[in-house]
């Protein structure tokens, strides 16, 4: 049982954590007025997608649904919830399947956050209509786009 709690190898570990950085500027792909990220893999069958999602501060994350679990870190900069709950640098929220929510960019610097995204993303109008669906599908295909247009060579990062 301990073995399941400690890394077998922590030196391995540890390694893989000291390559991990916020890209620079020019490696963001746009999403829209003040949003950007930076796909890290995309599950396989559909499942999801991992991703860094940029935020300038001020930046709306509009309403929007979960249809599978969300798991978002705070690596940089701080985000307030519709509930006004300020989640900050190094607080990490779950958001079970059916969650609707909204948040909003503050302070000084840009938000970045890691994002574990299973199922759909599912962005609402004022009436609760679905308007935009984002899913690991759609995800890739904005990335093979961004990497065409920019003559970039699409890195493997589906499992």
């Amino acid at each position: 049982m301990d073995s399941l709690i400690r890394p077998s190898k922590p030196a391995a570990f540890a390694a893989a954590r000291a390559r991990i950085a916020i890209p620079a500027a020019g490696d963001w792909m746009p999403g829209g007025p003040g949003k950007s990220s930076k796909p890290l893999r995309f599950l396989g069958g559909g499942r999801g997608f991992v991703e860094l999602l940029r935020l300038e501060a001020g930046t709306v994350m509009p309403l929007h649904r979960h249809t599978g679990d969300v798991h978002a870190y705070n690596l940089q900069g701080s985000r307030v919830l519709c509930t006004g709950e300020l989640i900050e640098h190094g607080q990490y929220v779950y958001e079970p399947p059916g969650n609707t929510d909204s948040w909003q960019a503050v302070g000084e610097e840009p938000l970045v956050v890691l994002v574990v995204v299973t199922g759909d993303v599912e962005y609402l109008d004022a009436r609760q209509r679905v308007k935009l669906r984002v899913n690991a599908a759609t995800q890739w295909e904005a990335y093979q786009q961004h990497c065409l247009a920019h003559g970039l060579s699409p890195e493997d990062l589906v499992d």
